[in-house]
């Protein structure tokens, strides 16, 4: 049990025990009373220039009963949490489990399903088609610096999913314990303590990587089995109950698979739709990366502070509706790179990753517009038939060598072909061929990335600044389909078929993606009982 003490202000230039100091101000007791304090939480306040803040959640265990003295306080600021709670120990069913439990895709949501089910006693099977990172890095490397594309396993497909290369982003948007969880398990196999902490926190790509690495051999120490370059070719179905499944021409046989694909396992969505799930298309978003110099960036958000060194490299969320469409910034990578991020053969694809430091030359983040069935079409794979021909047209226009295409911010408002580089280079290790975009997108989706990008320079002078460039095609902003689930997690029409994270459509990023995994896992643990 313990006490949140929130909303404590203080100077960027002090140090962290002030925030301590404060709490204790505003709970009022002895600090004989007081077992222990540590920052819950920590943001940073700039909406005023020359005014900012750090603003501290701090988190209070006492000697004395918590709930009583909250209570006793009537603070808003001061909240009872229950700290017992924890996502460790679980009712378990009493079925026998048969055959194993297959988990197919190693990404967040197939981690942390995963390692909920090895930690329990399920020893599950885990089939990833990319290979381990140790290999991934060395494709993936091959890839951005020569061209050589592996189409089972570059940034999307390999251990860790799409986000171990990427900021390594666990922000979130979902209000869960399990989120508390998730962070807790990166802590324990190698993030750094702050993720603990930050209101944004991130990992970055580079130590991302050896936390992935630890958890897959905690799974194994536990009884699970991860194998790689094992990709999952077709299920068997029976009943309407899964049967079996094929993996690299073999059988397995399971009745309980889960589905933790990501969004870019296209073969598969067409394989379990013509198997007999029901899938729908969804909305997701489009358009291009776009960079400009960090320091622009930060001298932008903090004034004449831009360099203070207590201050954090400057990010940016930017949104703007008109007419029920959105075009927002995505995925914003500070101090990062614009990487190849294509999947398939004679196809683009841009992404952002970052390293943990940050240090790089360029601020980057998608700026995408929202597309829905009404603009690409209602069949169940209709949106990925979408992003293949805005990938495919890439290509082309790019030269047909993985180049990505694009325009400096001013050529494009103004409707011109060109990158007139001046202070910005892309930071996209392939190169970047001169487009128009218009060549490449429908106007709907010109014409609002025209409109947000002039919205969002009010908000970021210099956001839509001349020199700034703009490469595409983004496309993998979230899944296309959903394959839709009853409430106990299983297929609409298939028993036993899990789908799961953010390639079913029901997760956005790293930490929803790692909660739906664990809820998966829970569920399948309220039906069957453990193996030892």
């Amino acid at each position: 049990m313990a006490l949140i003490i929130n909303n404590i202000k203080v100077d960027i230039n002090l140090e962290e025990n002030v925030a301590f100091d404060k709490a204790k101000k505003v709970l009022n007791i002895n600090n004989s009373n007081i077992k222990s304090m540590h920052i819950y939480k920590k943001s940073l306040d700039a909406r005023k220039k020359g005014q900012f803040f750090f603003v501290y959640s701090v988190l209070a265990e006492l000697n004395i009963d918590e709930k009583k003295l909250c209570e006793k306080i009537k603070n808003p600021n001061v909240v009872f949490k229950d700290t017992t709670l924890n996502y460790n120990n679980y009712s378990y069913g009493n079925k026998k489990l048969t055959s194993p439990i297959v988990i197919a895709g190693f990404g967040p949501a197939g981690i942390f399903c995963a390692y909920v089910l090895a930690k329990n006693g399920y020893n599950p099977i885990v089939i990833e088609r990319g290979s381990k990172i140790e290999d991934r890095v060395n494709a993936v490397d091959n890839f951005w610096s020569n061209g050589i594309l592996n189409e089972e396993c570059n940034v999307q497909f390999g251990e860790g999913g799409a986000g171990t290369f990427s900021d390594g982003k666990l922000t979130t948007r979902i209000s869960d314990n399990r989120c508390d969880y998730v962070l807790n398990v990166l802590h324990k196999f190698g993030a750094p303590e702050e993720i603990l902490t930050k209101s944004k926190p991130h990992i970055g790509t580079d130590k991302l990587r050896n936390v992935i690495i630890n958890i897959r051999k905690e799974i194994e120490k536990l009884g699970g089995t991860v194998m790689f370059n094992h990709r999952l070719d077709d299920i068997s179905v029976q009943n309407s109950k899964i049967n079996s499944i094929i993996v690299n021409g073999s059988p397995i046989k399971t009745n309980n698979l889960v589905l933790a694909i990501g969004h870019s396992a296209r073969d598969t969505f067409s394989m379990i739709l013509n198997k007999g799930a029901l899938i729908e298309p969804k909305a997701f978003s489009v358009g291009v990366r776009i960079e400009h110099l960090q320091s622009k960036i930060n001298q932008s958000l903090y004034g004449k502070l831009a360099d203070n060194k207590n201050l954090p490299q400057g990010e940016y969320q930017l949104s703007y509706r008109e007419n029920n469409r959105g075009v927002y910034t995505f995925c914003m990578c500070p101090g990062g790179t614009v990487v190849p991020s294509a999947s398939s053969y004679d196809t683009v694809v841009t992404n952002g990753m970052s390293e943990y430091k940050r240090d790089k030359e360029n601020a980057n983040s998608a700026v995408v517009v929202s597309v829905t069935p009404n603009d690409f079409g209602t069949n169940p794979l209709s949106g990925v038939d979408f992003q293949i021909s805005l990938e495919k047209k890439a290509f082309e226009l790019g030269g047909k060598n993985y180049k990505a295409v694009g325009a400096t911010v001013g050529n494009f408002l103004n409707d011109k072909k060109g990158l007139d580089i001046k202070t910005v280079n892309p930071s996209y290790s392939l190169g970047v061929t001169d487009c128009n975009f218009n060549d490449l997108f429908p106007a709907f989706i010109t014409d609002m990335l025209k409109k947000g990008l002039t919205k969002f320079d009010r908000k970021i002078k210099g956001f839509a600044d001349g020199d700034a460039v703009m490469t595409g095609v983004e496309t993998r902003t979230s899944s296309p389909v959903r394959i839709t689930r009853k409430d106990n997690f299983q297929s609409s029409l298939i028993e036993g078929l899990y789908p799961c994270g953010e390639g079913a459509g029901y997760a956005g990023g790293i930490m929803s993606a790692a909660v739906d995994g664990i809820k998966i896992a829970e569920e399948i643990m309220k039906i069957y009982a453990p193996n030892k």
